[in-house]
C-alpha cells in the first residue's frame, strides 16, 4: 500500500463518512437524540465550544469511545446521533471515520468545524 499524506487520509475519510452541513447542525442544538463531540485539544476547547458538547480529544478517542476503554464516555454507546467537530473539519473527518471503523453507528462530521459554526451564528460557550 502506498503511503498517504494527511490530505489523502482526509479525502478517503470523507468518501465513507456522513457529513452534515453546519446550518443543519445548528438546527440540532437542544435535540435530546444528538450529542456534539469536540475532538479538539483542551486548549482549543477552552477558547470556546458548542454548548453542551462533550470533549473527546482525538488522541484519546478510541479509549473514550470503546465501552471497554479506560476513559469511556457513555454517550458513545447511547445510540444517539454523534455530530463530531474540530476547528475546520479535517480532524473531525478522521475521527468520524475512526468511530465508524469501531462500529459506532449514526456518526456525522460537521463540515467546516467550529469556525463555520461561529460564522453561521451558532452559540459558543467559553471555557
Amino acid at each position: 500500500m502506498a503511503a498517504q499524506g494527511f490530505k489523502d487520509m482526509i479525502a478517503n475519510a470523507n468518501a465513507v463518512i456522513d457529513t452534515i452541513a453546519v446550518h443543519d447542525a445548528v438546527s440540532l442544538v437542544g435535540d435530546d437524540n444528538v450529542v456534539f463531540v469536540d475532538v479538539r485539544s483542551a486548549g482549543e476547547r477552552a477558547q470556546g465550544t458548542i454548548p453542551g458538547s462533550i470533549h473527546a480529544p482525538r488522541g484519546f478517542l478510541e479509549f473514550i469511545a470503546d465501552p471497554q476503554g479506560p476513559m469511556h464516555q457513555a454517550e458513545f454507546a447511547s445510540g444517539k446521533k454523534l455530530v463530531v467537530f474540530c476547528a475546520s473539519g479535517g480532524r473531525s473527518a478522521l475521527a468520524s471515520k475512526t468511530l465508524v471503523d469501531m462500529g459506532i453507528k449514526n456518526v456525522a462530521n460537521m463540515a467546516g468545524g467550529i469556525a463555520a459554526w461561529a460564522e453561521a451564528g451558532g452559540a459558543i460557550a467559553k471555557g
